[in-house]
Order: structure tokens, then sequence, then C-alpha cells
């Protein structure tokens, strides 16, 4: 019996523990899960990709089915080439799965070896976004109950850089 992957794709400028949540309540349906940085031109971020990708490995805590890895391009010729099932997406708001849901079926029509988990982000993290979180730190308040600590570390030197 081979192993069940999925894909946890997104910017994750920072990840947060909303996306943690995510990720570990994943982790119980299926065996292996690849966060996946996508590199997108529309957004300007605030940390580079290998800079997400670090912070990611600090947040997971060795976690052996934890893979971390970055993708240019299309979602589905990444889930193509990584021998994944699933992808899997977070939602905080009702706003959030118009879009999900169309990308989900536009993927869908793309591939249909590939199936989108939703997953409801829980009562304690559904408010937190990455975009809050860079605003927040940016101003100098705390964000250390929506961030790991490695991340925290990094919003501070990125934006009080002596």
């Amino acid at each position: 019996m081979s192993e069940t992957i999925a894909v946890y794709p997104g910017s994750f400028d920072p990840i947060t523990y909303g996306h943690l949540d995510i990720l570990s309540r994943g982790l119980e349906l299926v065996d292996k899960i690849i966060v996946a940085v996508a590199h997108n031109i529309e957004k300007s971020a605030l940390f580079t990709v290998e800079e997400r990708k670090e912070m990611i490995v600090e947040s997971i805590n060795g976690n052996p089915n934890v893979i971390v890895d970055s993708f240019d391009g299309l979602l589905v010729d990444y889930v193509k080439k990584v021998n994944a099932r699933f992808v899997i997406r977070g939602l905080r708001a009702m706003s959030d799965f118009e879009y999900e849901f169309q990308m989900a079926s536009m993927n869908r029509n793309l591939n249909q070896n590939m199936d989108t988990i939703f997953m409801m982000t829980s009562k304690d993290y559904f408010f937190i976004s990455s975009r809050t979180i860079k605003e927040v730190a940016g101003f100098g308040g705390c964000v250390s109950g929506f961030v790991p600590p490695p991340v925290e570390k990094r919003l501070k030197e990125k934006f009080f850089k002596k």
C-alpha cells in the first residue's frame, strides 16, 4: 500500500499558528504533507521564498511526515510531479470559500486525479492572516500568540533592523 500524499500550498508570508493548525489536522487524514511555498508574482512578499521555507522548517519541529518545498507555475503540475493525491486548503470565512471553490474546480478540471480537502481553521485562529500579522508586527505589536517563536524573531529582525 502506497502512502497518501497531500500538498499544502500557500505563500506562507509568514507561516502562522493557523497554518500549523491546518497542517497538524491534515496529518490526521494523510500520511505525508508537502508544504509548498508558492512563487507568487502577484504578491509582494516580505520574506523571500527561502526565508519562508526556513521558517516553516523551524516551526514544524522536525516532523518526518512534513516536507517543505517551493514551486513555480501551476499547482496541478506540481501535484502531479510529487505524486500527491490531495491538496489541502484552509478556510477562515465564507469569502475564502468562493475563491477556493473556483480554484479547486479549475484544478480538478485540469487533473481529474486530484482532489481538494477544505479544512475550516480552528476558532482560535480564524481571524489570523499573514497580512494582519505583518501589519501588527510592523507597528511593533506583539504577535507571539499567533506565530511560532522563530517567525516572531524574524519579523522583529525584518522590521526593526538596527
